[in-house]
């Protein structure tokens, strides 16, 4: 394989609780099932994110139980390598987001065994111990695209952004569509937002 046909590098900044990501991340399969490209996860965290913004008590009550899955998926990752980081979202991301489940250790053991990993990590979901990891991989995400974003963070060849926020899964040719309309405006010096206000609630498939 020459240079020139080298698959594009694609970084993604992910936290499991959230489903606007699950969605986005789902659509980086379908493009990486239509095109070459070499997806590289990372965990970033909601609960660092939003811990020092005001914001309403519910969310922040929500967002406790951020901690755990992010724990997990660093404790995973420090034990097997970066590499396991995506069949293991795509685990937990199914049972929270398609299945319901609660986030809990139950769900992350499940999640674990079928990811092919050791079921006994969903202890990490109650220790601090990996929290100095999973700040320093939230950073190396939020550095590249600011503060006032949320998940997920993606890089495409040093280009950065957040998003893309969409409902459903974009599919076939639309899936590879907005995939090159993204990362073109993402690479345009300068280029800051495009938004609209959301209609509909995020359509699991």
């Amino acid at each position: 394989m020459t240079t020139q046909d080298a698959p594009q590098r694609v970084d993604f900044w992910f936290d499991p609780l959230c489903p606007w990501a699950w969605i986005t991340s789902r659509w980086i399969h379908e493009v990486n099932d239509q095109r070459p490209i070499d997806v590289h996860w990372h965990v970033m965290s909601l609960a660092v994110l939003n811990e020092d913004k005001d914001i309403p008590d519910a969310y922040r009550e929500m967002l406790t139980k951020a901690w755990g899955p992010v724990r997990v998926c660093i404790a995973a990752e420090q034990k097997y390598g970066p590499e396991v980081l995506g069949r293991l979202y795509t685990e937990l991301g199914t049972r929270r987001h398609h299945d319901k489940a609660e986030l809990d250790k139950d769900l992350f053991r499940a999640a674990l065994t079928a990811a092919g990993l050791d079921p006994e990590l969903a202890e990490a979901a109650d220790s601090t111990d990996y929290d100095e990891a999973l700040r320093a991989s939230h950073k190396d995400g939020i550095d590249r695209v600011g503060e006032e974003v949320g998940t997920p963070v993606i890089e495409v060849e040093g280009s950065a952004f957040f998003g893309p926020v969409i409902t459903p899964v974009p599919r076939g040719d639309q899936a590879l569509k907005l995939f090159d309309g993204v990362v073109a405006a993402a690479s345009v010096d300068g280029f800051f937002e495009l938004k609209r206000t959301r209609t509909r609630d995020p359509i699991f498939d």
